[in-house]
């Protein structure tokens, strides 16, 4: 998959779109009916149906409570959730919803289908990661030996390839945000809710793609509901090596390069919601996510998941 070949897949998907405006000019935009307005978990699996009641053009929402999404990365932080904000607006096609940009292509009866521009989750790891100095040396018959780094290639600079007795720096290498542009498709029924997506990178950050899937079922009881998920999402070997491999330059004595391959995450969470008002609400979530084998395995990676956790009150205007 390349960039070219979304961005004509886009084209003739809008093409296809304007082509039907007159149907869309004598008939008013139908909307599949909304899911459960729950506080999205710090690593939800789900996501709201994205559009909202005809007499309704924002949402917004607001939690309130203690909540936590760990950081697989080594020599990081986890990243606390104290107050979430949930804010959309929708219009006749174009949409924002929580900072994805879109527009309806096609709404039928069966299923919804969105041309969707997103920026990439994974980044997020890396703005608390933290900087710790090693030291490299061994006990050798009663005294300390430095490790020292290996001879420099031929005709390549030392660059500091001397002893390494001095304490060396442990740090995560940075990565960038990336912009992806791609295809939803929503279902919903009484079965449950469904949702197929596909992205790629269009900024030329990663140069990859993922594609995923994932499925929720609700059931309420009075004032109490409750949805269970599970999910799963192929990410591209491209995007697995930018975000959790180590490229040459950034390898040393304290990180070996390594290049992570793609594979296949999954993703299990739980919601749950009592609702004291038609508008408040107390909320608990849960959601586990497991890295590929090839990412687990990265040096930058010190846990192979991802656990987010929250409870607090939620309010939707």
């Amino acid at each position: 998959m390349n960039i070219p070949r979304l961005q004509h897949l886009l084209a003739m998907a809008v093409l296809w779109s304007l082509a039907h405006s007159t149907y869309a000019q004598t008939e008013a935009p139908s909307t599949p009916a909304t899911t459960d307005a729950s506080l999205p978990a710090p690593a939800a699996v789900t996501r709201p149906t994205r559009p909202l009641p005809a007499e309704r053009n924002w949402r917004f929402g607001i939690g309130v409570g203690y909540g936590m999404r760990t950081n697989p990365l080594v020599q990081s932080d986890d990243i606390p959730v104290l107050v979430d904000l949930d804010i959309a607006w929708f219009g006749k096609r174009w949409f924002f919803d929580n900072f994805d940009l879109g527009f309806q292509l096609a709404d039928t009866r069966l299923f919804t289908a969105n041309a969707v521009a997103r920026v990439n989750s994974d980044r997020v790891f890396f703005g608390k990661t933290n900087i710790r100095y090693v030291n490299f040396t061994l006990a050798a018959d009663g005294n300390k030996v430095p490790i020292t780094r290996p001879a420099p290639p031929p005709g390549r600079p030392d660059n500091g390839f001397a002893s390494a007795d001095q304490p060396q720096e442990l740090k995560v290498p940075d990565r960038d945000y990336a912009i992806e542009m791609g295809l939803e498709m929503l279902f919903g029924g009484e079965w449950g809710q469904a949702t197929l997506r596909g992205f790629h990178d269009v900024s030329q950050t990663h140069e990859g793609f993922e594609i995923s899937a994932d499925y929720s079922y609700r059931w309420t009881l009075g004032r109490f509901s409750v949805s269970p998920s599970v999910g799963l999402a192929f990410k591209s070997d491209d995007l697995s090596n930018y975000y959790w491999g180590v490229n040459p330059k950034e390898a040393g004595l304290t990180l070996q390069p390594y290049e992570a391959k793609g594979g296949v995450d999954w993703e299990a969470g739980l919601r749950t919601s009592y609702y004291l008002t038609k508008s408040v609400r107390l909320a608990i979530s849960a959601d586990y996510e497991r890295l590929h084998d090839s990412v687990a395995s990265s040096p930058i990676v010190a846990e192979d998941h991802v656990l987010g956790y929250f409870a607090g009150a939620a309010w939707q205007f």
